[in-house]
Formats: C-alpha cells, sequence, structure tokens
C-alpha cells in the first residue's frame, strides 16, 4: 500500500476510469465534480471496472475504500501528491479548474491535464505555478488502455516533464514524450486521419460502415495492435525492411493519398455514419459487445507482456 495521494477532478468516463486505475495501484484517490450525482455514478462505474482490474493484477492495499468525494475541486486538490484533470474540453472552463486546483494543492504537486487536444500552452496562462503543468492525456478506458501522452506547454519545466514521464511509467502505463504542441497531440491525430478517410468512404458509397470496422478489425487493426504502423511497414517490405516497402510502393501511396477524401464541413454526415452503426449492431448487446472487448483486451495485453521480442 502506498501512502500517496491522488486528486482526481471531473469524474466523467475518463475521470471515472482513471479513478479507478489510480485505486487498483494502491493509491488513495479524492475525486471531486460538480455534476449532480457525481459521487454516486463514479462509485458505480468503478465496481464496473473493477473485476477487470483483478484480473489485470492489483497492487498491494488496492482497496475501493480508500475512494474519498471532497465537496469542491480544492478541498480535493489539498494534500494531493498528483493530480490528474478531466474538465471539459473548453479552454475557459478548463483555466478556471486548474485556478481551483491551485487554490488547494501544494506548490510543487504536479497537475496532469487529460485533454484530448487544448493546447498546454494555452490553458497554463494565468495559473499561478505553470511550470507545474503537463499533458497527460491517456485513451479510454484509461484503467485498461496503456498509452498516456506526455508533454509540457511554453511554461513548463522540462523537469516536471521528466517527473510526470517517470511517474506514469512507475505506475504501468506506456507514457511517450511529445516534443512539440499540435492540435490533438498525436494518436489522436493520427486517428482523425483515419476518420476522415473512413467518414469519406461511407459518405461515398466506397463501402458500408460495418465493412470498414471490419477492415479494420480484422485486417491491419490486428497488426498494429501488435507492433504498430512503422515496424509494420518494416515487417511488409521483407529482407529490405522498411526502406524495401516505401520504395516500392511510395509512388502508389502517394496516389492514394490525393485521392483522400476531406474531413466533412458540416454536420450532415452524422446521421449516415449512425445509421450505419445502428445497422452493424442490429441483434447485437452493446453492453456484453463492450464487455467481450474488455475480456479480449486482456489477452492481447496478457500476449504482448509475454513477448518482450516485440519492442
Amino acid at each position: 500500500m502506498t501512502d500517496r495521494t491522488i486528486a482526481v477532478v471531473g469524474t466523467g468516463l475518463i475521470g471515472a476510469s482513471w479513478a479507478a486505475y489510480y485505486l487498483a495501484r494502491g493509491f488513495r484517490v479524492v475525486a471531486s465534480d460538480p455534476s449532480p450525482g457525481a459521487q454516486e455514478a463514479l462509485r458505480e462505474r468503478i465496481d464496473g471496472f473493477w473485476p477487470t482490474l483483478e484480473t489485470l493484477g492489483l497492487d498491494e492495499g488496492a482497496s475501493r475504500d480508500r475512494l474519498e468525494f471532497a465537496p469542491s475541486i480544492a478541498d480535493a486538490a489539498r494534500g494531493a501528491d498528483f493530480v490528474q484533470e478531466n474538465g471539459p474540453e473548453r479552454l475557459d472552463i478548463k483555466r478556471s479548474i486548474l485556478a481551483e486546483i491551485e487554490q488547494g494543492v501544494g506548490e510543487d504537486v504536479l497537475i496532469a491535464t487529460s485533454s484530448s487536444g487544448l493546447l498546454v500552452s494555452e490553458a497554463q496562462k494565468g495559473m499561478r505555478h505553470p511550470e507545474r503543468l503537463v499533458l497527460g492525456h491517456p485513451f479510454n478506458p484509461p484503467h485498461l488502455i496503456p498509452l498516456v501522452e506526455v508533454l509540457g506547454g511554453e511554461q513548463t519545466s522540462p523537469e516536471n516533464v521528466e517527473q510526470a514521464l517517470a511517474f506514469y511509467a512507475g505506475i504501468g502505463k506506456k507514457p511517450i514524450r511529445i516534443n512539440r504542441e499540435v492540435p490533438g497531440h498525436v494518436a489522436n491525430r493520427l486517428q482523425d486521419a483515419l476518420w476522415r478517410e473512413m467518414f469519406h468512404l461511407v459518405r461515398t458509397g466506397v463501402a458500408s460502415v460495418a465493412d470498414i470496422d471490419t477492415a479494420i478489425s480484422y485486417g491491419p487493426g490486428l497488426r498494429w495492435a501488435l507492433m504498430g504502423p512503422f515496424l509494420t511497414m518494416h515487417a511488409g517490405g521483407g529482407d529490405g525492411g522498411i526502406t524495401h516497402f516505401l520504395e516500392h510502393l511510395g509512388p502508389a501511396m502517394r496516389d492514394w493519398a490525393r485521392d483522400l477524401g476531406e474531413y466533412p464541413e458540416t454536420d450532415e454526415y452524422v446521421s449516415t455514419m449512425a445509421e450505419g452503426v445502428e445497422d452493424e449492431l442490429a441483434g447485437h448487446d452493446w453492453a456484453a459487445a463492450l464487455a467481450a472487448r474488455d475480456r479480449l483486451l486482456l489477452g492481447l495485453l496478457a500476449a504482448k507482456a509475454e513477448a518482450p521480442e516485440i519492442p
């Protein structure tokens, strides 16, 4: 058991998942969220996540009883050793939350924001101690997916970025360092490139929503889950590796890229995608599908852990 305390500010789906993960790692967690019924919803979500975390393995002292709910953001941050902020993706709200955190938290305590796309440099403007704000962007669900994107803003100290990377690595995450701020960070930008094209393919009648899901989940997605896109390219080049792959397919890939669609500029595409998802899920229990997804993710994570030969 650790005597360290994590403040989790914002307890929606991402914040609740973070809270569950920190509890599973043996931390005391003090949470805060102003939404009506937030405490009850948080405890219910953590109860739902806990069997998966038990399968992954609990650290010594891990207990849902170590969760507390504070009446305010400042109260949650008071006495914390690390703060995980999970507020809405609006800069004005983010700055307001950070100001409340600083009312309670110690001067040397790191504050990590789970922001999916906001720039840390913009969020930290007006902070009393902007040098301690870092990005700690997880992927949903954080209690199961290891990736955390880490970077600092213009006023963040390099030492605090290093400390955040070490902290996440030390609790079993797979942190990556982002060297320069861009909207959406890294993984979401990679996802967005795929989203743009999949929307285009559906809207232009090339393939259905269901067939595009199948194309990824039973095709390149399987390989990407194991080795990532660059190493997959390297494997595809045979003895010549990625150099041969790119020299061989580069001209064709450039032609394909020129033909890629544009991201829809209005919301007219939303109903088409939603109808496609409804058709794909017809006859399936979505809650059961999510539970099965988590079971498969656990198996894949366990298999990857037993294959240290893969970077």
